[in-house]
C-alpha cells in the first residue's frame, strides 16, 4: 500500500534518525551552555516527534531515550546541584515518561490520521466509480431509447418496402422469361438483357438483406438466460468456423479461463453478438492475421474479449463504433455493432472498444455472473 500521508522532508529513514540524533545533541549543547538560567527542555520534543512521525513509534522511543540521557548529562555537566541527588534522576525519569506519552499519543494520532485518509480515499473512489457507472447507465438508457425509436421506424419502413420488393423480384423473373422468348423469335443473343435483369435482381436482394437486418434489430427478443458453460458453447461454435478461418488465413487463438464455470446467458443471442465481432475481425484482416477470443472471471463479472490484428480504427471511429447506422463497410448497414451492444445490455452488461490504427481492435464484453441486469 502506498503511504497515505506525505511525510515531512521526504528523506530516507536512517537519514531522519541521524538528523534527529544530531538535533538532540545540538539541543543538549545549548542546554549545557544555558544551565538552569534558561530551560530548553521542551525543544527535545522536536526531534522526538519528527522521528516518531516520519520513521515510526520505535524510532521515536529510541530518540526519546537518547534525548532524556542527553538532558541528564547536560544538567550534570552544567554544575546544577539539586537539594537531593535523587531529584535529578527522578526528573529525568519523569521527562522520559512524558516523552513516551507524547510518542504514543503522536503514533496513535498518526494511525487515526492514516485510517481516516484511507477511508476518505476509498469512499471517494467508490463515489467516483458510482458516478461513472451512473453516467454510463444514463448514456446506455438514452441510447436504448433512441434505438427503440429507430427500431420502430425501421420496422415500419421495412414492412412497407418488403412487399413491393417481392413484387419487383417476381416481375424481374417474368421480364427475363420474356427476354428469352424475344431472343428466340428474333434470333438475337439475350445476354445483354439477362445481364441487366441480373444486376437489378442483385440490387433488390441487397435491399432485402438490409431490410431483414433492420427487422432483426427492431424485433430482437428479450434474452432467455439460463446457466450455461460459456467456454463449452464458444468452443463448439468456433469449431464449426474453422473452415472460414482457414480460408481467410486467420489464426484462431482461444484463451478460456477454466475457473469460469456456469454463466447465466442466452446462448443464441450471445453467440450472435460474438459472431458479429468475429465477422468484423475477419473483414478487418483481408490479408490474414490473428483472432484471439478469451474469457476471464473478474470478481462477480465475466470478461469476454474478441481481439484482431487487423487495420484498426482511429480514435474518433472507435468512439462512434456502437452508434447506429455509421459503417466503414461499402455494403454495411451500420447496425451490426449496435445490435451487439443491445444484446450485451439486455444481459445486464456493457461492451468497450479499444483500437489502434494498423495494429487491430479489441472488443471487451463485461457480463454479470448472476445474469441480473
Amino acid at each position: 500500500m502506498k503511504t497515505l500521508i506525505q511525510r515531512p522532508l521526504s528523506l530516507p529513514k536512517w537519514w531522519v534518525m541521524v538528523l534527529a540524533l544530531v538535533l538532540v545533541a545540538l539541543i543538549g549543547v545549548v542546554d549545557y551552555r544555558m544551565g538552569s538560567e534558561v530551560h530548553v527542555t521542551a525543544f527535545y520534543l522536536i526531534p522526538t516527534g519528527w522521528a516518531c512521525w516520519t520513521v515510526g513509534r520505535k524510532t521515536g522511543l529510541f530518540v526519546a531515550t537518547v534525548a532524556t540521557a542527553v538532558w541528564l548529562i547536560a544538567y550534570r555537566m552544567s554544575g546544577y546541584t539539586p537539594g537531593h541527588p535523587i531529584i535529578l534522576y527522578w526528573n529525568s525519569l519523569m521527562l522520559l515518561a512524558f516523552f513516551v506519552v507524547v510518542v504514543y499519543l503522536l503514533s496513535a494520532f498518526q494511525t487515526a490520521h492514516d485510517y481516516l485518509e484511507q477511508t476518505v480515499q476509498q469512499r471517494t473512489a467508490a463515489l467516483q466509480a458510482e458516478i461513472e457507472e451512473r453516467k454510463r447507465a444514463e448514456a446506455a438508457k438514452l441510447q436504448a431509447e433512441r434505438l427503440a425509436t429507430a427500431g420502430t421506424m425501421a420496422a415500419e419502413v421495412a414492412h412497407e418496402v418488403r412487399n413491393p420488393l417481392g413484387s419487383i423480384t417476381l416481375n424481374l423473373d417474368l421480364i427475363r422469361k420474356e427476354i428469352d422468348k424475344l431472343a428466340e423469335s428474333a434470333s438475337q443473343s439475350p445476354e445483354e438483357g439477362r445481364l441487366l435483369v441480373n444486376e437489378m435482381r442483385e440490387e433488390v436482394h441487397r435491399i432485402q438483406h438490409v431490410i431483414e437486418e433492420y427487422l432483426q434489430f427492431a424485433r430482437l427478443p428479450k434474452a432467455q438466460r439460463k446457466p450455461l458453460v460459456l467456454n463449452e458453447i464458444l468452443d463448439q461454435k468456433l469449431a464449426f468456423m474453422q473452415v472460414a478461418f482457414d480460408e481467410a488465413k486467420v489464426e484462431l487463438r482461444a484463451e478460456f479461463d477454466t475457473s469460469l464455470g456456469l454463466v447465466n446467458v442466452d446462448a443464441d443471442q450471445l453467440w450472435q453478438a460474438v459472431l458479429n465481432l468475429i465477422r468484423n475481425g475477419l473483414e478487418a484482416m483481408p490479408n490474414g492475421g490473428v483472432l484471439t477470443i478469451s474469457t476471464q472471471r473478474a470478481g462477480d463479472q465475466v470478461i469476454l474479449r474478441v481481439a484482431d490484428t487487423g487495420t484498426g480504427m482511429s480514435e474518433k471511429q472507435a468512439r462512434q463504433v456502437f452508434k447506429p447506422f455509421p459503417s466503414t463497410k461499402a455494403k454495411g448497414t451500420g447496425l451490426g455493432l449496435t445490435m451487439v451492444q443491445q444484446i450485451v445490455t439486455e444481459h445486464g452488461g456493457h461492451i468497450e472498444c479499444s483500437s489502434v490504427v494498423g495494429k487491430g481492435s479489441t472488443f471487451t464484453i463485461y457480463l454479470p455472473l448472476d445474469g441480473r441486469p
